[in-house]
């Protein structure tokens, strides 16, 4: 048998044995719920994440340790999950904006913020699914995600999109919290993961599953302040 042959029995092998309702042994996050839960997120969304009210500013700290990377970059800048533009004001001047996300609810408050702060170097705000993206290969020079990767229904889906709208040298930056192996923190995830999958996001999600692209070179995980609680993932298309 041909390497080639063995390669496409390898492949089909794994695209049988893969479930995607499952993700780490659990149930996984499906579309409709994720769009549900944002839709009743978007309203206050905002409130609840500004950096001034306790839950967060735990969110908001971690996003300004990533802007400080992502805004010493140069060219257009994809933000995948933009929801309603927490970070788009953020964003240094230099950089040609486009964010993207599944639930035109946030997209409404994310455009009205746009509109009014007369944030111009955004691009555009598309409603658009992450694991089928409509741009050309190779569109981007950098593209982040941040507390997205974690809720999304099919995340290698969107490492393979990501991967092939990079250019070359291009960056990849995600931020989430990503599941601890052992310890006191594993356990607590493990009880936390039923409620918090209502509110649309997913406690127990092993960053190893964002490391197996071949075009994307890892480059560092880092933690984040506060107390380490999120990572931020640096990868660089090959």
């Amino acid at each position: 048998m041909s390497i080639q042959n063995n390669r496409n029995t390898a492949a089909a092998k794994a695209e049988a044995a893969y479930d995607p309702s499952m993700l780490n042994g659990t149930p996984r996050l499906d579309q409709s719920s994720v769009l549900a839960a944002y839709a009743r997120w978007a309203p206050f969304y905002d409130f609840v994440f500004s950096r001034s009210f306790g839950f967060g500013r735990l969110f908001g700290l971690a996003r300004r340790n990533a802007l400080a990377h992502i805004n010493a970059r140069q060219g257009s800048l994809l933000e995948i999950g933009v929801g309603t533009g927490v970070a788009l004001g953020d964003y240094a001047r230099h950089l040609q904006v486009t964010g993207i996300d599944l639930s035109p609810e946030m997209l409404r408050v994310a455009r009205k913020k746009v509109r009014d702060e007369g944030l111009t170097h955004v691009v555009d705000l598309l409603e658009m699914d992450a694991s089928r993206l409509t741009f050309a290969d190779g569109t981007f020079d950098t593209a982040a995600t941040m507390f997205t990767i974690t809720v999304v229904p099919h995340p290698e889906a969107v490492m393979a999109e990501i991967e092939r709208v990079l250019k070359p040298g291009g960056e990849a930056l995600i931020v989430s919290h990503f599941a601890s192996e052992r310890g006191w923190r594993h356990g607590l995830e493990t009880l936390m993961t039923p409620l918090t999958s209502r509110l649309g996001w997913r406690p127990d999600f092993p960053v190893a599953r964002l490391l197996d692209r071949p075009g994307l070179r890892h480059l560092e995980t880092r933690s984040l302040d506060p107390f380490g609680v999120f990572s931020m993932v640096r990868l660089q298309r090959v």
